[in-house]
């Protein structure tokens, strides 16, 4: 095993990314692709993958021409059979490419990332051409930077700016058939290019009759039409792909899709949101989110006030605007810390093309706008309070604390791994104490190979932890790749606000359950004194790295010697 390689506690690692059906080995440990000992076994394995993509064809072709709820034209038999063909080639690629290659030498870990590369531009040439669902997922898929390999994360995170454009011809459709009018009668002027195209919809600035400034995010035609087909179509391949490796666990990847797409297609829903969202955080001033017009928007048309400004992750472009970097990344962890701990309100898609900065001209106050709000996860009470809890065990290295909590949360005996997917920190640092010291180079890229070396216990503890955990692991993947974008990564402000929030949400819990005045008074006493102690330590990390604290600390010395 390479030097830099985390091993966990309890956690078997097996000789290879996958177990086939039928090749022994653990169901839980990572069991390499198994070659039986007759020559034709490889041909045999890549000859039931290519058996099992023709039956798939053939079954899903039967099933959406003979279910009346689908309609096999929109579907179409090109976007079917490509995305079949994928399947089926990176799947043969999978069983064939490391047969005959010993594991652990030098030459498979090469051929086994060549694969995983290979691979992923293929996922990623079908998602740009299914379009639709297909990069939506692709994008998610990207996201989740220290979950799965750097192969697949790096190829796949292009999408979000790779996403397709509608026609000035599909967006006209879609405003006449939504708000009964033309373009030219609503506005004065429409921006034919887009501010922005994502996988479901995209954004025009324009101008309303009456002079204000507006955002329209259309949605694209034929999402609607083809998602739950898409979908279903995922659905059958994951299911078929699980039959030739059994350690492949990516169902909840279509559960989740098929639970949040379509609150992302409904526009309405999102504006909502983001009402919610700005009256929940209204005590925050450097937060703003755009003002919906509801009179002009639709499930499908959305007119919002119009903002700008720069993406959270161009440093540069802060500090050509003289924004304070420090300032915007601890702000934004507020924001989240408070969505996350206190509000189990929490907006799942902080990737920088929706999270933007302004310098206000009047205050000279640094801004964060906070755009497109279709995605949110609603977190229970009782999950709300077992991820407190686990985040205060991990800040204080309480590691009985970390064992109970993960478990509670579905971790089970994968508890080392699911603390490390959390905090995307080694097992050593885990145990030493997360706040304790920065993310290193090495650290970062230990991390980051143990995605593909634990990648099977990775995919069984997505299958196994609380469905509100999936999302909450993405917008953790996607805060830490802007914060290592401003090198503000794992600063002990950030842990300070955690902090803060678990301490008082876990004491508003606990006054909600108390019937006892004395209990209560008792609880609002240990809350305001924890809050003071992390308070009275912001303040000495605070004079530790100002001028005047050195100048204290260096009087302090100086009195000392003197004294001695």
């Amino acid at each position: 095993m390479p030097p830099s390689e985390t091993t966990f506690p309890g956690v078997p690692r097996g000789p290879g990314p996958y177990r086939v059906r039928g090749a022994g080995g653990s169901g839980v440990g990572r069991a390499r692709v198994e070659v039986p000992a007759r020559r034709s076994g490889s041909s045999v394995m890549a000859l039931r993958a290519l058996k099992f993509a023709s039956l798939t064809a053939a079954a899903s072709g039967i099933y959406l021409y003979g279910n009346k709820f689908l309609d096999p034209n929109d579907f179409g038999v090109v976007r079917v059979g490509r995305a079949i063909a994928t399947t089926a080639v990176i799947t043969y690629d999978y069983l064939t490419s490391l047969r005959s290659v010993p594991y652990g030498s030098e030459e498979y870990e090469f051929l086994k990332s060549q694969v995983h590369l290979r691979s992923a531009e293929r996922l990623r040439e079908l998602c740009c051409s299914n379009r639709g669902t297909f990069i939506k997922v692709g994008q998610h898929l990207g996201a989740l930077d220290y979950l799965l390999p750097e192969e697949y994360t790096r190829t796949l995170k292009v999408l979000h700016s790779q996403a397709p454009q509608s026609t000035r011809q599909e967006i006209e459709q879609v405003i006449r058939e939504d708000l009964g009018k033309e373009i030219k009668e609503l506005f004065i002027s429409f921006e034919d290019t887009p501010l922005g195209a994502a996988s479901l919809a995209q954004v025009h600035k324009a101008v309303l009759q009456d002079g204000r400034t507006v955002a329209v995010k259309i949605q694209h035609p034929k999402v609607q039409a083809q998602s739950s087909k898409d979908i279903l179509l995922m659905e059958v391949l994951l299911l078929v792909v699980k039959q030739i490796f059994p350690d492949f666990e990516f169902m909840w990847l279509v559960e989740e899709a098929k639970k949040n797409l379509p609150l992302e297609l409904d526009f309405l829903h999102e504006g909502r949101n983001a009402e919610k969202v700005a009256h929940m955080l209204k005590n925050f001033d450097f937060l703003k989110v755009p003002r919906i017009y509801w009179e002009l928007s639709t499930s499908r048309v959305l007119l919002m006030e119009f903002m700008e400004g720069g993406q959270v992750n161009d440093r540069a472009y802060m500090e050509r605007n003289g924004i304070n970097v420090n300032e915007i990344s601890r702000n934004l962890g507020k924001l989240y810390s408070e969505m996350i701990f206190v509000n189990g309100f929490v907006h799942c898609d902080p990737h920088p093309g929706n999270v933007l900065v302004k310098k206000c001209p009047a205050s000279g106050k640094a801004h964060i706008i906070l755009l497109d709000h279709g995605l949110y996860q609603v977190l229970s009470e009782s999950f709300r309070m077992d991820y407190c809890r686990l985040w205060q065990a991990l800040i204080k290295a309480d590691m009985k604390r970390v064992q109970k909590y993960s478990r509670r949360l579905g971790a089970g005996d994968l508890y080392p791994l699911f603390a490390c997917m959390l905090t995307a920190r080694s097992w050593e640092s885990v145990n030493r104490g997360i706040d304790q010291s920065p993310v290193s180079a090495s650290e970062d890229m230990e991390i980051r190979s143990n995605a593909a070396a634990y990648l099977p216990q990775i995919t069984q503890l997505l299958n196994n932890v609380p469905r509100q955990m999936l999302l909450l692991l993405k917008t953790n993947d996607l805060l830490r790749g802007i914060e290592s974008a401003l090198h503000t990564r794992a600063s002990a402000s950030s842990f300070l606000n955690m902090s803060r929030c678990c301490i008082r949400a876990v004491s508003t819990y606990q006054r909600s359950k108390s019937h006892s005045l004395y209990r209560r008074a008792q609880i609002s006493l240990t809350e305001a004194l924890s809050l003071w102690q992390i308070n009275l330590y912001e303040l000495f990390l605070w004079l530790k790295g100002s001028q005047l604290g050195n100048w204290v600390i260096a009087l302090l010395r100086r009195m000392q010697h003197f004294t001695y």
